[in-house]
């Protein structure tokens, strides 16, 4: 049902073609895998509108749902959130978010001073981020306390944030990919301030 709807949305804003991250990678792959995650920044960068699915945010919920959706805890939601420059937030029955038809919630004040308020990121941050080696810190502190299905992916999830490419390696534990993470942060950038986050 929720991929049917998820079509849905893309074929009534007038999309022939949709990509799904949670059913089009091929986990078993394991050259797909390191394509596709170190692919999915740009993936959300370059998409014409991401769709936010919020399984857990009822029909006319208030502001402040988004905010308290366990989406908002998630590590790859950083990216998800941060890359696409059009971005729409739709509640569990696939009515949108605050009811808010706006072309883009990234216009929407009250959505993204919610997202502000729940993430800590700066609104224009939200808005017109740019990835790079810039505020290395703070892009590690946003993700500090977020959680990921596999351990890895904490650090995984970051390598768009910073612009890079790194082997994944699932198996290796958080820390050591949080540690190839900011050698190659620090490397790059010479700030090693990153060190401690």
């Amino acid at each position: 049902m929720k991929l049917q709807s998820f079509c849905k949305v893309a074929r009534d804003a007038g999309y022939h073609w949709a990509w799904v991250d949670s059913c089009c990678i091929d986990q078993n792959n394991n050259v797909e895998l390191q394509k596709s995650l170190n692919s999915m920044f740009t993936w959300y960068r370059d998409s014409a509108l991401t769709a936010v699915y919020l399984s857990d945010v009822p029909p006319s919920s208030k502001s402040g749902a988004l905010a308290k959706s366990a989406w908002n805890t998630r590590g790859w939601t950083v990216p998800e959130f941060l890359a696409p420059k059009n971005i729409l937030f739709y509640q569990n029955d696939w009515s949108l978010y605050l009811d808010d038809r706006s072309s883009n919630h990234k216009e929407s004040i009250t959505i993204i001073q919610e997202l502000e308020e729940a993430t800590g990121i700066d609104a224009q941050v939200l808005v017109s981020f740019q990835p790079g080696m810039t505020s290395a810190r703070d892009k590690l502190q946003w993700a500090s306390t977020r959680e990921t299905t596999v351990q890895e992916d904490i650090a995984y999830s970051l390598f768009g944030l910073f612009g890079v490419q790194l082997p994944i390696l699932y198996g290796e534990n958080k820390q050591n990919a949080l540690g190839r993470l900011l050698q190659e942060i620090v490397s790059r950038s010479g700030d090693i301030t990153a060190l401690d986050w």
